[in-house]
């Protein structure tokens, strides 16, 4: 059955797997498809009534606002915000939200002060599209209603929320701290520092967050900034001793390397990336630019013949900020010398394995004999006698509750592999423990007394699925879904019930709700959240019985995919 003629020749996008969307020309209007040809060539496809959706006419005009399309739907959303990167416009406004894609350059004057000038005081609309825009936006609402605001910037990772972040925070400082004096200066500085302990090389991103942050911009009761604090959570703490081919560990390992003199060197007993198990395995490769790369010192440098390159990257040169912004919240030398020390002995504490030894009858193990040299080193950084640290990892304490003397301590051998991961819990724990203090010597550094009000912008890593995730990613795309609810209950749940309570002819929309998803997690009784608590209680907990016990507990829940025996065996 033919349509009407006029509707022939219209344009209309349709789900695309390579594109995500077609353009295409109705050719012919059928009872339950469609006859569609795609622009770029090809034969007629029949598609379904709901496959279809209307193009814009123009298809070269592109709007600083998605509402201000003719047709807003996903295919005409996602082509403006095409035509907009195309010609370097990367922000889009959805009303009040914020699409902003990475650039992954440098625009000139995108960020500039005289930019920062520009969108001071203006509201959101006036002037193209900008984070500055939202920021502003936020400090002008908190000044009007006296309460506190929050920005939140979500998005898989390499989306650029680390620097929207940092952008946000410089406009704020830069617009309104000029009376904080140098607490101005350390909110900015505090960057360099959370992106070397925080921060990492990953597959999609040179210089990925592996921790989410809340950074509080407190204001006085005269709207000026005057300190700030910063809440850090799911740091991930499994990338100290494992990463994944291609990637590497934390930057800080790889600027230290890189940036350390003779001196250092040799007082921490440094040598190139893959002479350390806790970096072999990934990336060993340094960043480095044409000028530093010989900086290196010998011993240290990466014995690949190519390094990375990122313009915003630099391991030797990144170094030297680092000493910098870690003086400025007030490390002195000692300080810095003992940060550096314990950063160093967690790669040598990675490079010491285990035997089983033969000779102890309750079935312990010993340091492998090639492991001396490693065992000294990380207990001479660690403050540590050589003694104390090998009975720390090869065996584990135990003080009787019943009978016996009180306090007695009874000594019980490890199995190599338990030592092994006894290691890496020890390294996993001492990093996360310095980064900790990093963070709470830039909150005593920043502090806000006389805040009135604060502006708090959230960064949180984005979601990822990996072959093997783990557990801290478990923990990530959990909160990103926590993220994804608060997104739907806010922007379209609470919405759509305004319009119905004011009694506007609006016409419902559909959304896909992931409370069932949440529920999953955050059930009390046989959640996910509460089995993996039970399997924790086991005498011998294992990622295979949690697997097991879960899919047996959810095994007709459709957010489940189905996993077969011979799939968890490969995986485990």
């Amino acid at each position: 059955m033919n349509g009407p003629r006029e509707a022939f020749e219209r344009l209309v996008w349709t789900p695309d797997l390579r594109d995500g969307f077609k353009l295409c020309r109705l050719r012919d209007i059928g009872r339950e498809t469609m006859s569609i040809e795609p622009i770029d060539g090809g034969s007629l496809i029949s598609a379904r009534y709901d496959e279809i959706f209307p193009a814009e006419e123009d298809q070269k005009k592109d709007v600083d606002d998605n509402c201000s399309l003719m047709y807003l739907n996903e295919g005409t959303l996602l082509n403006n915000c095409r035509l907009r990167y195309a010609r370097k416009q990367i922000y889009t406004y959805v009303a009040n939200i914020l699409i902003s894609i990475n650039p992954y350059e440098q625009i000139p004057d995108l960020y500039s002060s005289a930019t920062i000038q520009k969108y001071q005081g203006r509201s959101i609309g006036t002037l193209p599209p900008h984070i500055f825009a939202i920021a502003d936006n936020a400090y002008r609402n908190m000044k009007r209603t006296r309460h506190c605001q929050s920005i939140i910037i979500s998005g898989e990772s390499g989306a650029g929320k680390t620097e929207s972040q940092k952008y946000i925070l410089r406009y704020l400082c830069k617009s309104w701290g000029s009376t904080a004096g140098p607490i101005e200066q350390r909110l900015l500085e505090t960057n360099p520092i959370l992106e070397a302990f925080g921060n990492a090389k990953t597959l999609r991103n040179n210089n990925s967050s592996r921790f989410g942050k809340f950074v509080e911009i407190h204001f006085n009761e005269k709207n000026s900034v005057c300190g700030g604090f910063i809440s850090h959570y799911l740091l991930e703490k499994s990338r100290i001793c494992h990463q994944l081919e291609g990637e590497r560990n934390y930057h800080i390992f790889y600027q230290l390397l890189a940036g350390a003199d003779e001196q250092m060197a040799k007082r921490l007993r440094l040598r190139s990336p893959s002479s350390f198990k806790y970096l072999k395995h990934g990336c060993t490769q340094f960043f480095s630019g044409p000028t530093t790369a010989n900086k290196i010192v010998k011993d240290c440098r990466a014995k690949e013949d190519a390094d990375l390159h990122d313009e915003l990257l630099d391991d030797y040169v990144d170094f030297q900020r680092l000493l910098k912004g870690l003086s400025s919240i007030d490390f002195d030398t000692q300080e810095l010398n003992t940060i550096f020390d314990v950063i160093a002995a967690i790669l040598h504490l990675g490079n010491i394995h285990f035997i089983e030894n033969v000779e102890d009858t309750k079935g312990g193990c010993m340091i492998e004999p090639s492991s001396k040299v490693s065992l000294e080193n990380a207990a001479s950084l660690l403050g540590l006698e050589d003694y104390e640290l090998k009975n720390g990892l090869t065996t584990r304490v135990m003080q009787p509750t019943k009978g016996g003397v009180r306090g007695t301590i009874i000594r019980i051998p490890l199995k190599s592999h338990d030592a092994s991961a006894a290691r890496d819990a020890l390294a996993k724990a001492i990093y996360s423990k310095l980064f900790d203090a990093i963070v709470a010597r830039i909150n005593k550094c920043i502090p806000f007394g006389d805040s009135t009000s604060y502006i708090g912008v959230l960064d949180i890593a984005g979601f990822e699925f990996f072959i093997r995730n783990s557990f801290e990613q478990f923990c990530i795309n959990y909160c990103n879904e926590k993220l994804q609810n608060f997104f739907n209950d806010r922007i379209l749940k609470q919405e759509q019930d305004l319009y119905v309570k004011e009694g506007l002819n609006v016409a419902h929309i559909d959304y896909n709700d992931n409370d069932d998803c949440i529920d999953l997690f955050e059930r009390k009784v046989n959640g996910l959240l509460d089995l993996l608590d039970e399997e924790a209680r086991l005498p011998k907990p294992s990622p295979h019985h949690f697997t097991i016990c879960a899919h047996q507990q959810f095994k007709n829940h459709f957010r489940l995919t189905v996993i077969f025996n011979a799939i968890i065996k490969q995986v485990f």
